[in-house]
């Protein structure tokens, strides 16, 4: 892609842009409710030099809690700037890069316009809440010249780049026909409007909350239940859940994007005003004889053994996500373990990247296949029929 003489100058000025004092990475976060709250948890334990300058956040309360946060995990840092709008934050000239913890509808806008204001960006999955949106991320990654971390974890936590090099680097593993990916009982989709919030509070921006959705009154089981709607999220469980385990197989198996998908499922038992499923299954095929399926339900709340991915190699089985890694292999054999490991080197390693100016684990690009993969799924869930893969969802 071809990049403009005017967005190279700006890239270069942005790139040799001096870090703070003692190479602090100087870090704005956008959202700052329960998730960039514990992104900021994860800036502060990752062991790499930084600071929080601003804090943004349509509602003025969750603003204040952010700032209580960061006087937590920051102990003796200055006072982060509180800030309404996004964009007056990506208009500061001491902010590095930004956090974007925001709602699913508006994490591509706000990714690719912090790229146009020479910021570098931890954004929230799924990147996109619409296939065309990975095209405006890419592109303004490319041509801004900046580095984009997509918040899919996994692919920075030590058991599963250690199972990747030693079951399916190594071959052990073979070659892969199916996958099988759960994740039931996330009580996250399932989450109840406060008591006292049929108002809107006064502090709280409603038409920054829609960002550029149709403007409709305030609907506080949107906000606060906000996985319950296509709107504020892509499918619900499909974009909050699947996104993270079909970003894993991709990674692990070197796959980008599947020839077709099929999905089934409904709002079989929360009938609460929802328009997401609350059971769903699907299948998605890819070109290298390959299928991946998902399922999700919360029907089940037990946490015990709600979430997987499980690889069928001819060589043999793994099995892995958060909590350990296992692999059987075919015939007889003992299994294989991988204790769990921590989150905080995803950040660690989007941190590393803004000095260094190399490519972090989770790209645009990947993301942008990611989040695709749950977009043709739901796409086969409203139109129930099978629905094949777009050349103009390519980047």
């Amino acid at each position: 892609m071809e990049v403009s003489r005017r967005a190279f100058v700006a890239t270069a000025a942005s790139a040799s842009r001096v870090l703070g004092a003692n190479d602090r990475v100087r870090l704005g976060c956008i959202g700052t409710g329960s998730r960039g709250q514990h992104l900021v948890r994860m800036a502060a334990a990752c062991g790499v030099p930084c600071e929080i300058v601003a804090l943004c956040d349509a509602w003025d309360i969750r603003r204040n809690e952010g700032a209580d946060h960061v006087a937590k995990r920051f102990p003796g840092a200055a006072k982060p700037a509180l800030i309404p709008g996004y964009k007056a934050l990506l208009d500061r000239k001491d902010i590095d890069a930004v956090i974007v913890a925001t709602l699913d509808h508006t994490h591509a806008n706000i990714t690719a316009e912090a790229c146009q204001a020479g910021k570098d960006v931890f954004v929230e999955k799924p990147m996109t809440s619409l296939p065309m949106q990975g095209h405006q991320v890419v592109k303004a990654q490319r041509q801004y010249g900046r580095v984009i971390q997509v918040g899919v974890q996994q692919r920075s936590l030590p058991h599963f780049i250690e199972a990747k090099q030693k079951f399916v680097d190594s071959g052990l593993l073979g070659k892969v026909h199916m996958v099988r990916t759960v994740w039931n009982a996330n009580s996250g989709y399932l989450t109840p409007s406060p008591p006292g919030m049929e108002s809107k509070p006064p502090g709280l921006d409603w038409d920054a909350v829609l960002g550029w959705l149709p403007k409709i009154p305030w609907d506080p089981k949107r906000y606060f239940n906000r996985f319950a709607y296509w709107d504020f999220a892509t499918g619900g469980q499909t974009g909050g859940l699947f996104v993270h385990m079909v970003d894993v197989v991709h990674w692990y198996l070197g796959i980008l994007k599947p020839t077709s998908a099929v999905a089934m499922g409904g709002i079989y038992q929360f009938n609460d005003g929802r328009d997401t499923p609350d059971n769903v299954n699907f299948i998605l095929e890819y070109p290298e004889k390959l299928t991946v399926t998902f399922e999700a339900t919360i029907t089940d709340m037990r946490p015990e053994e709600s979430a997987d991915i499980t690889f069928f190699g001819e060589g043999g089985r793994l099995s892995i996500f958060r909590h350990r890694a296992r692999f059987l292999p075919q015939g007889k054999g003992e299994p294989q373990m991988l204790a769990s490991s921590p989150e905080p080197p995803h950040m660690a390693n989007f941190l590393e990247c803004v000095k260094s100016r190399k490519q972090p684990n989770a790209t645009a690009f990947d993301g942008h296949y990611a989040a695709m993969a749950c977009h043709i799924g739901n796409i086969a869930y409203k139109e129930r029929r099978v629905v094949p893969w777009r050349k103009q969802w390519d980047v």
